[in-house]
């Protein structure tokens, strides 16, 4: 299991990590959301070892991460870490062979995932002849070439058409039924959704909600869709969160009866809606991110 517990990192005035903490099981996808500048990419150098933090710990396995733990780190950079002139299939082997394979399995495994990854026909290719969707498959080989026991994944699915992003899922899956944990960070919230175990939702460099979908879901008040015209929910412990069209999302915190809720709603017209809702991943971000920037301005 990868632990990070209470690190800290600081760039000048700037902190980056903010005693941020989260843990990734074996066989686990676990993904990664904030906004840009959030310390996403600098959480993941700190698990690399690129970056040493100022405070907090490591571990995989229970040890620290040394350079022979590091070997067996799969990583994919959101900025395209390939040497551009060089040819694909040469490249991915020569990548296998620093993770310590030999030449003859490296090149076997060169092949196998480019064959995978749909970029066959391309092996000969050098990389900065290949389209941008190619080249990430590419990065994305790279990280998978030596056999790795843990992958860490920067932006994976960025500049992917659909067919690709299903590919690079389905891998992703595949790896973590094999018992490799996989964290990676995204902005395509849905796709997070759909395809992690756990979300960490990162925001001024801490971590401000971590667990499952439906976890996370429960955390909040209680959330209903009413489309009523004539009521106006003014009762204490009804908040309005917005309204499309005539329908109002309400947040209802446990002090009200939803059914108390919907005789007030009914005693003043019709009522053409009343439905609980579970917010998706996208509505917890975005709470959680109003959340972060109430609390920065409060501390101005």
């Amino acid at each position: 299991m990868l632990e990070v517990r209470g690190v800290r990192k600081a760039f000048g005035d700037v902190t980056a990590l903010d005693d941020l903490s989260f843990e990734v099981r074996p066989g686990e996808i676990y993904g990664f959301v904030g906004a840009n500048g959030a310390g996403k990419t600098t959480a993941m150098r700190v698990v690399l070892g690129v970056t040493e933090p100022d405070a907090g710990s490591v571990t995989w396995r229970g040890r620290s991460i040394g350079r022979r733990a590091r070997r067996r780190i799969g990583y994919m950079p959101e900025e395209r870490g390939l040497y551009p002139a060089m040819r694909v299939r040469a490249q991915l082997a020569y990548l296998a062979e620093l993770h310590g394979r030999d030449r003859a399995a490296a090149r076997r495994a060169a092949d196998s995932w480019l064959a995978r990854l749909g970029v066959t026909g391309k092996d000969d290719a050098r990389v900065q002849t290949l389209s941008l969707g190619n080249q990430q498959r590419v990065q994305l080989a790279a990280a998978l070439v030596h056999d790795p026991e843990l992958l860490v994944l920067d932006e994976p699915f960025s500049g992917l058409d659909p067919v690709a992003v299903d590919v690079m899922s389905e891998v992703l899956t595949e790896q973590a039924a094999a018992g490799v944990p996989v964290i990676f960070s995204s902005h395509q919230l849905e796709l997070v959704e759909r395809t992690c175990d756990r979300v960490g939702i990162i925001a001024g460099g801490r971590m401000r909600a971590s667990g499952t979908i439906a976890e996370l879901q429960s955390t909040g008040l209680r959330q209903f869709w009413l489309d009523a015209p004539g009521f106006v929910p003014d009762q204490h412990g009804v908040t309005p969160i917005r309204t499309v069209g005539t329908a109002r999302l309400l947040a209802v915190d446990d002090t009200v009866d939803e059914r108390a809720l919907l005789s007030a709603a009914l005693a003043v017209g019709p009522v053409r809606e009343f439905r609980p809702h579970r917010p998706s991943l996208t509505d917890l971000y975005r709470e959680t991110v109003a959340a972060d920037l109430q609390e920065s301005a409060a501390g101005r």
